[in-house]
């Protein structure tokens, strides 16, 4: 997803930035043993990657594809400000849990389906260029840039400042009668589906484990306003939104020989509506992740689902 980096604040899905917010605004008017094995969290939070190679089979060569709920965008420390990846984002701690003999982490903020076969940037190379023969686990976090998940939020925020207690932003993609994100979520499929095809084709013998997205808002469609300004009326259509977009990531998975990772169910309750030390999800003005994205709790969340998908 895009987001903010330290000086410009930004390359990663479901943030919100300057530009987008003007835009809006134009418009408007259960835990794993080898996670668990760790250092507790505190409360409300996932526990921590412990052990080597403590999940199912062993793990030769992993590579890590995805866009900034992978990358951890503005997780301390961030190691790499191009794609706002962080030390402690969730393949670093697989990697930890896993001991691979190597280990390609290539997510980054910003990455669309497009990005897998085609640079990024002149420091992000294709994605599916850490792909080869040899690899045998790869995890993909991807989709939600495609639907243009960071515009959505970033409209949905400011018209819910004009219109709390309705449903602006809903109604301002929904006013022909069609819903346009569900329309843009299904004609994001194929992308998704080729997606896995290309991974499928560069690396035959590989398990691919793709994630959804874990919860922004509260699970039960009450919003918060005093801490995210969506209207009342647009939190239910968000969350429906959401589970939408994981909907479909799962399909593909089950249709194209991968194993989906619900990231969904286990956030629920720990949702940017939450306070600190409950929440994995960041609200709009937070300095622990890019707004709207998981903080280090969420990423140990992501891990631990990911490992407890792996056996």
């Amino acid at each position: 997803m895009r987001s903010v980096n330290p000086s410009r604040r930004t390359r990663t899905v479901l943030s919100l930035t300057a530009t987008t917010v003007a835009l809006a605004t134009a418009t408007a008017l259960g835990s794993n043993p080898a996670l668990a094995a760790g250092t507790a969290g505190t409360a409300g939070t996932a526990g921590t990657a412990g052990t080597a190679g403590t999940a199912g089979t062993a793990v030769s060569r992993y590579a890590a594809l995805g866009d900034s709920y992978a990358s951890a965008a503005g997780v301390p420390d961030q190691v790499d400000t191009a794609c706002t990846r962080s030390s402690v984002n969730y393949p670093s701690l697989l990697n930890t849990a896993l001991n691979p003999a190597a280990h390609q982490d290539v997510t980054c903020g910003g990455a669309t389906t497009v990005h897998m076969s085609s640079a990024q940037s002149a420091s992000a190379p294709p994605q599916f260029d850490a792909l080869n023969a040899d690899t045998d686990l790869v995890t993909l976090t991807i989709g939600g840039n495609d639907i243009g998940f960071a515009d959505i939020i970033g409209r949905c925020v400011v018209l819910g400042l004009f219109n709390p207690s309705g449903s602006p932003c809903k109604s301002s993609y929904t006013w022909t009668g069609t819903d346009r994100l569900a329309a843009t979520i299904n004609a994001t499929a194929p992308k998704i589906a080729a997606t896995l095809d290309g991974i499928r084709q560069r690396a035959p013998h590989a398990r691919i484990l793709v994630t959804g997205y874990p919860a922004i808002l509260p699970d039960d469609g009450t919003n918060c306003p005093s801490v995210v300004s969506i209207a009342k009326g647009d939190a239910p259509w968000l969350r429906d939104t959401h589970k939408r977009l994981n909907g479909m990531i799962s399909a593909q998975a089950a249709a194209h020989g991968a194993v989906y990772v619900d990231t969904y169910t286990k956030s629920i309750g720990h949702d940017a509506c939450k306070p600190v030390g409950t929440r994995w999800m960041e609200p709009l003005s937070s300095s622990a992740a890019a707004p709207f994205h998981p903080n280090a709790a969420g990423e140990r969340a992501m891990a631990d689902a990911v490992l407890n998908a792996l056996g």
